[in-house]
């Protein structure tokens, strides 16, 4: 994970905004803890907590005492004792928010467990430490190659490296035990480090990888869950989900964890509904239950001898029903209680101030066009044109002066059976021959050959 305001690195140390690891802008504040006790000055006489909480890779965090006093701020990046060697680490809480930290991780503050921390990392210490993280790829990918070649059924999901690149740690997910004496051999022998394999769950897996869940947003075990609970199908029969495993299962496999967030809110909706397993005793027969909705306190009842017909019922006239049937006396039938269900109409958004729309910007202003329509509505208005409008159209223009018309152009002779035919109303022939134009037209002289100009 890395920040993309500040240029982070992968271990999110940030380096160009200089917050000490808290811009909150992306993975920066992965899985850390707001101190909102670091402005507030302690009481006389009390000495401050000399005990820190260390971030390393994926979010893995542990406590260290600072026996030495040295002056550490959130964000400095420290050496502290590993087993065997050093390990370095980025640190992520100081002062007197400590104290809630082991409190709620059920730490001592004078545990044994808690170890110490060697100095401030110096650059030869950040180069052997780059170093060996450039190193987990490529060790991961040769560990899959050595466990398909031993066939072990295992799954190696992450490796990482100790600061001082003297040991790896190997996590990996499996069904069933497995024995893995001889991959610890070969992974020594092919990498020259000491080996250690843990084993982790399948959401723990999910929450060191990281993804998109189904809802479009990080998950939540690799961003701000660390209380990994368990989910049983319980939880979706109380909220009325569908039992698809395919929409209930998370990336890891297993139930989604977000299915106990409002469960304990269903819980309390539910207190005042009957069970389901209760039946309807009505003049029409027994009906059971169906589906209900929680919120609205409408259920969902059908015949058993009929159960094509849904009836949908409030819960004050179920609880009526069982409560006629507690005294042996039979309801009426469901339709007449769902008749009586009032529909209260949906309310929906008036612009009573009448404010433009915010959006009336984002369409783009285009040229306005001729309006078509507009014309073919006036030519519709207009009175329909009778026969004897379109013989005047027929007919030749009025002649305004000799020989010209309207547009001062000479009109044109009109074949007789062509001025018979509009007459008579109908349409002239457009290429009948005129008998009389043949006649009437001159004839050109032969021509003359070269023979008969040299008789002459």
């Amino acid at each position: 994970m890395s920040c993309n305001s500040c240029s982070s690195d992968i271990n999110s140390v940030p380096k160009g905004c200089k917050s000490n690891g808290s811009c909150g802008t992306d993975a920066c504040e992965k899985l850390s803890v707001f101190d909102w006790l670091g402005n507030m000055a302690l009481p006389t006489g009390q000495e401050p907590v000399n005990i820190v909480e260390v971030r390393f890779k994926n979010g893995r965090k542990h406590f260290y005492r600072n026996l030495d006093n040295l002056p550490i701020l959130i964000g400095d990046i420290i050496a502290v004792e590993g087993n065997p060697g050093h390990d370095i680490g980025t640190v992520s809480l100081t002062g007197e928010l400590i104290k809630v930290q082991l409190k709620r991780k059920g730490i001592a503050v004078d545990s044994e467990e808690i170890k110490k921390i060697y100095r401030k990392a110096s650059q030869k210490d950040i180069d052997i430490w780059t170093a060996s993280r450039d190193k987990e790829y490529d060790t991961q990918f040769r560990g899959r190659e050595i466990l398909g070649r031993l066939g072990l059924k295992m799954k190696l999901s992450d490796v990482e490296y100790q600061g001082d690149g003297n040991k790896a740690t190997f996590y990996y997910t499996a069904e069933e035990r497995v024995d893995f004496r001889q991959l610890i051999r070969d992974f020594a022998g092919a990498f020259n480090i000491r080996v250690e394999m843990k084993q982790v769950g399948l959401r723990q897996e999910a929450a060191r990888l990281g993804g998109i869940g189904s809802c479009g947003r990080e998950l939540c075990c690799s961003t701000w869950l660390t209380d990994l609970r368990n989910v049983n199908t319980s939880a979706a029969r109380y909220q009325q989900l569908s039992l698809n495993p395919q929409k209930l299962a998370g990336q890891c496999g297993k139930l989604k964890c977000c299915l106990n967030y409002e469960l304990d809110t269903y819980l309390d909706a539910l207190t005042g509904f009957p069970r389901q397993d209760i039946e309807l005793k009505t003049e029409k027969g027994d009906a059971f239950f169906i589906k209900m909705d929680i919120f609205k306190g409408l259920l969902w009842y059908t015949y058993k001898e009929n159960r094509a017909k849904w009836f949908k019922l409030s819960l004050e006239q179920v609880q009526e029903i069982i409560a006629l049937n507690k005294d042996n006396e039979v309801a009426h039938s469901l339709e007449e209680y769902e008749a009586d269900i009032k529909v209260v109409a949906k309310v929906e958004f008036e612009n009573v101030v009448g404010q433009d729309s915010l959006t009336r910007f984002d369409v783009p202003i285009r040229k306005k066009k001729r309006n078509i329509k507009n014309k073919s509505k006036n030519n519709q208005n207009q009175p329909k044109k009778t026969v004897e409008d379109q013989k005047k159209r027929n007919q030749p223009y009025r002649k305004l002066s000799e020989g010209k018309t309207k547009t001062n152009q000479p009109v044109k002779k009109q074949n007789p059976n062509q001025q018979k035919q509009v007459q008579a109303g109908q349409k002239p022939a457009p290429n009948q021959p005129n008998p009389n134009k043949s006649r009437n037209k001159k004839r050109r002289p032969p021509r003359k050959s070269e023979n008969d100009t040299k008789n002459t």
